[in-house]
């Protein structure tokens, strides 16, 4: 596979390694103002939120592996991969979650003006996220939306339309890997400078799902509310044993 554009960014980032795998240390101040930072440079770079499935994946698809060792960022997503850096003596700061930066980033696009492009989740999802988004930051330069429900045929035209946007961020909700590789495989054709997989995250400004309650996000448990509210993802919640178990053999062997 052709390597990732990367260029470092003018702060450094502090990398932990979990299971091998690396992903930076940062609060979400630091991830936004890396974040302006490869805006900046004008070419294409992959931002990766990484949850303790994200780790997993990676053990098992070099491919993607590949992409999260060379992202411009990765930032931590999800109790799991939380607790994982305090067992291994390589505490996160704080969570730094897909959804998140979907909302920060509309609010800088509010006050600076930076384009973004929302492509993804089921039809009409992204179009209904984009104006809930607005209700709250009426200037965001949202400048496109696109569902990700097209096929090969349609991929030509949905590329086309997003470069023809020129946005500066591209937020895909596609699912992982599948979101990573897409925006790595398509990035000259895209040529936006900041591509984010955000998963889900449509589909809570949409209303589609509820956001857990602060309190239950704060305990590091809303991976349990959102279980509740879609039980599609039991996969992910059963690989969490498996994720922790191989944190700890990892941590004894060293």
């Amino acid at each position: 596979m052709e390597s990732a554009v990367a260029v470092p960014p003018q702060e450094h980032l502090e990398q932990a390694t979990i299971l091998g795998v690396p992903v930076h240390r940062v609060r979400m101040e630091q991830a936004l103002r890396t974040i302006e930072q490869l805006i900046a440079t004008r070419t294409p770079h992959l931002v990766i939120t990484a949850d303790a499935n994200a780790i997993l994946i990676a053990l098992d698809d070099p491919e993607f592996r590949q992409l999260m060792t060379e992202a411009a960022l990765v930032t931590p997503d999800g109790a799991g991969l939380l607790w994982a850096g305090r067992y291994s003596g390589q505490p996160f700061p704080e969570r730094v979650s897909g959804v998140d930066l979907v909302w920060h980033l509309t609010r800088l696009s509010h006050e600076r003006g930076y384009r973004l492009f929302f492509v993804g989740a089921a039809p009409g999802v992204a179009e209904r996220a984009r104006e809930n988004l607005l209700r709250q930051f009426p200037q965001a330069q949202i400048v496109g939306v696109h569902h990700g429900y097209f096929s090969a045929e349609q991929e030509p035209e949905v590329i086309t339309q997003i470069r023809a946007a020129r946005p500066d961020v591209l937020l895909i909700a596609m699912g992982m890997p599948r979101q990573e590789k897409w925006a790595h495989r398509h990035r000259h054709a895209l040529n936006t400078p900041v591509m984010i997989g955000v998963g889900g995250s449509f589909d809570v400004y949409a209303g589609v799902v509820k956001r857990a309650p602060r309190w239950l996000q704060q305990s590091g448990l809303e991976w349990l509310w959102r279980l509740i509210q879609d039980p599609r993802k039991i996969k992910k919640v059963r690989n969490l044993p498996r994720f922790v178990w191989r944190v700890m053999r990892d941590a004894k062997r060293r």
